[in-house]
């Protein structure tokens, strides 16, 4: 029979960007629900903090620190899911920056950096770990783009949201090029999720964009962990170049 619940115990998940907010609730996601999990992030501190703190709720957890807008860094990625996981399932591409900048005073260093965390973070992440996916037998990549982008815009994103939608035309090929190996490749679209950074805006900002979602509330780290895990599902295997937006109806109001 099957569980309507999935179950990753044994399953080995790589997460980048796993340090605080979504990332982070991604990978205690999976890690409550068994899986061991590698926990990828630029900052030595915070990840060794977040790792520690899933550890105490009793999860399977490494980390490793490093910068996927690098190819050393990506490399690096497959290395140590080979050598503290013994392979990779699952790797969830979510590491990501969203600066502002309005384009009267975007400078050319700030839109490369974000498209290098945004789009050359995700694109070699994949790249470097799909060797482990295909040998795992159930590879599973999970990207996490926006709505911002792909969907809506934003004034003052607009390098954010290119990165965004550039990260869905990276899925549909690479779903393409993964899919002979058994390997599917999705993405999340959150919508305004409550993260460290959105509470530094403050409670009235908070309230006002709570009002503007049709389900009347902002989303939750666990909301979007919940997409993951169902796209890295057993339930999902044949799933693949598919977008899945968890706004709580953001989107769908015409004015």
């Amino acid at each position: 029979m099957t569980s309507s619940t999935p179950s990753f115990a044994g399953v080995r998940v790589a997460v980048t960007g796993a340090s605080r907010g979504i990332g982070l609730g991604i990978a205690r996601g999976f890690a409550r629900d068994g899986a061991r999990v590698l926990l990828t992030a630029r900052g030595e501190d915070d990840l060794a903090a977040a790792a520690a703190a899933l550890r105490d709720e009793g999860g399977d957890v490494q980390h490793a620190a490093l910068d996927v807008a690098t190819g050393a860094g990506c490399a690096a990625l497959a290395q140590a899911a080979t050598e503290r996981l013994g392979g990779l399932d699952v790797l969830c591409a979510n590491a990501g920056i969203f600066p502002k900048a309005e384009l009267a005073t975007m400078t050319e260093a700030d839109l490369d950096e974000v498209l290098a965390v945004n789009v050359k973070g995700t694109v070699l992440a994949v790249a470097a770990c799909a060797p482990l996916l295909a040998a795992s037998g159930r590879g599973r990549v999970v990207i996490t783009s926006s709505i911002t982008g792909p969907v809506t815009g934003d004034a003052g994103w607009s390098h954010y949201g290119a990165s965004k939608a550039a990260q869905l035309g990276f899925m549909r090929t690479a779903a393409l090029e993964l899919a002979p190996q058994g390997v599917t490749v999705n993405a999340v679209l959150p919508g305004n999720v409550l993260t460290e950074g959105l509470r530094d805006l403050g409670a009235d900002y908070l309230d006002t964009m709570a009002a503007a979602v049709p389900l009347g509330r902002l989303g939750t780290v666990d909301d979007i962990a919940a997409a993951a895990l169902f796209l890295a599902g057993e339930q999902a295997g044949y799933i693949t170049g598919q977008s899945l937006v968890v706004d709580g109806g953001q989107v769908l109001p015409e004015g």
